[in-house]
């Protein structure tokens, strides 16, 4: 097979500072190749100079041996090469269908016939999405999947994916990796990012391991191993029971405190249909279930950011005593904080530093509004959370926008953890996150419950629930259906009850 492209020497700065230096790389047609690494080791930096958002420092791209030098995205997909970013970059103000053919767009659209179209490039690929539909109304699964289906339609012979299967079901990812398969054998080539290492040994021919903005290790799949591969990540070993390798080691679950939350028939629409049950003091509860279960909405609910029905909604009470939030500003003045599944959309100020970002946490408390604001306030927050959750920047008045995306999750977390809160619900808290950076939000999360806080972490991902969890709600169809410690759990157990 003939090389489709070359990196040469690719370096990357900002700010003086090289996010990749010196980075080769080869891509074949019909092949798939997994680039992995921490977050902050610079593959998002590395693709995105590929795909034509940021143009190298030194180096050079080739493809199919002739010089390249994207200046925008567009330039990038006319020469045949799309990225499916890991943030989306969907218009929420419009539909599915209008999404995946933007700027395609005739002089007098027919919509009808639009939709037509998209609905049978989304059966095609098995994702269940109504292209009438507006992607604000989607869920994060959903918008990865009209993402994926806007860079296939494109008819690219390099597609770049970041993260692909983060927010996607077991059902989901196999219907992605069947897509791989169908494109690979069409030959285009796929660069695929992922922080899932079974996926990648898995699914690609090739593997390149960046560290520290370096290739560290490079090869065809069948040369690693995921311990290989997890030491040319971070230089080190990690436990198995931090990176899920072979499931979870049994440890002693916490006993309940105090009664902290206590929910009763919950309702809301179809998401959240009559549930009940409670959370504790001093313990991580688990919530798992399925794409459309309601794990998301019901904390929502409980957070303020939704409104359960006025009318036979069911009762909440925390603390005792019974609530009902208009808004999250409320439910943070109580001391229920919840740290949102989409980090880019909902958890931080892109533009803003970090220090910046922090501080606009305990300003959402709005204990004294009279009270000026303290640049040096803002510093020492930083710097107490950038030290305690290990943030990797260059200072904290970095722009979070220019992290990666483990790092912009930490920011997310102290964010919303300099409120002091007494009930901490996590979403999703390591989606898109890497082995490394997955060991300290799980030992973080875990200190949370050992100082008495009540811990909710919402997640699709078995081997974390099981490895975080002292009880496990499981959610189908907008309920919670079964309850048990994580003593008596198992995955074939969680997922039975999720299904059936």
């Amino acid at each position: 097979m003939s090389k489709l492209l070359e990196i040469r020497a690719a370096t990357k700065a900002f700010r003086g500072v090289a996010a990749i230096q010196g980075v080769d790389l080869t891509l074949e047609h019909g092949q798939v190749h997994a680039v992995l690494g921490e977050n902050g080791a610079g593959k998002s930096t590395l693709m995105k100079a590929l795909a034509g958002v940021h143009a190298l420092t030194s180096g050079e791209i080739l493809i199919d041996g002739r010089p390249v030098a994207f200046t925008s995205p567009a330039q990038a997909l006319s020469s045949g090469i799309a990225m499916v970013f890991q943030e989306t970059s969907l218009v929420g103000s419009m539909s599915v269908a209008q999404n995946i053919y933007l700027g395609e767009e005739k002089f007098l659209n027919r919509l009808r016939g639009l939709y037509i179209r998209a609905q049978q490039s989304l059966q095609s690929m098995g994702f269940d999405v109504d292209p009438t539909a507006l992607v604000n109304s989607l869920g994060a699964a959903q918008r990865q999947m009209v993402e994926v289906a806007r860079a296939t339609h494109h008819d690219a012979k390099i597609i770049i994916f970041d993260e692909p299967t983060a927010t996607l079901t077991p059902e989901e990812r196999h219907h992605f990796f069947e897509l791989l398969r169908r494109l690979k054998a069409q030959g285009v080539a796929i660069l695929f990012i992922t922080h899932a290492l079974e996926e990648a040994l898995t699914h690609s021919d090739q593997i390149t391991v960046l560290r520290d903005g370096r290739r560290v290790a490079y090869g065809p799949t069948a040369g690693f191993t995921r311990d290989s591969v997890v030491q040319a990540m971070v230089g080190r070993e990690l436990s198995s029971e931090l990176h899920g390798e072979g499931g979870p080691a049994r440890r002693c679950v916490r006993k309940p405190g105090a009664r902290m939350l206590s929910i009763l028939n919950l309702s809301m629409g179809n998401a959240v249909r009559n549930t009940s049950f409670s959370v504790y003091a001093g313990q991580i509860t688990g919530m798992f279930g399925l794409i459309g279960a309601g794990r998301t909405e019901t904390m929502k609910i409980v957070a303020g950011a939704m409104k359960r029905n006025l009318f036979d909604g069911g009762e909440i009470r925390f603390m005792g005593r019974p609530i009902r939030y208009r808004v999250p500003r409320q439910a943070v003045h109580d001391g229920i904080v919840y740290v949102t599944e989409d980090r880019k959309l909902d958890g931080f100020f892109e533009t803003l530093s970090i220090a910046d970002n922090i501080f606009a946490g305990e300003l959402a408390l709005g204990s004294n509004p009279a009270s000026a604001v303290s640049m040096s306030r803002a510093r020492a927050l930083a710097r107490h959370w950038t030290k305690a959750l290990q943030v990797r920047a260059i200072d904290s008045d970095a722009k979070v926008i220019e992290l990666s995306g483990g790092n912009q999750q930490k920011v997310v977390i102290a964010k919303a953890l300099v409120q002091k809160p007494r009930l901490v619900i996590f979403d999703e808290p390591t989606r898109g996150v890497d082995v490394g950076a997955i060991a300290e939000i799980h030992q973080f999360i875990q200190q949370l419950a050992d100082q008495g806080i009540a811990v909710v972490v919402i997640s699709s991902y078995l081997p974390e629930v099981l490895a975080l969890s002292d009880r496990i709600l499981v959610a189908r169809q907008g309920q919670i259906v079964e309850e048990m410690s994580a003593v008596d759990a198992t995955e074939a157990r969680i997922m039975y009850a999720a299904v059936h």
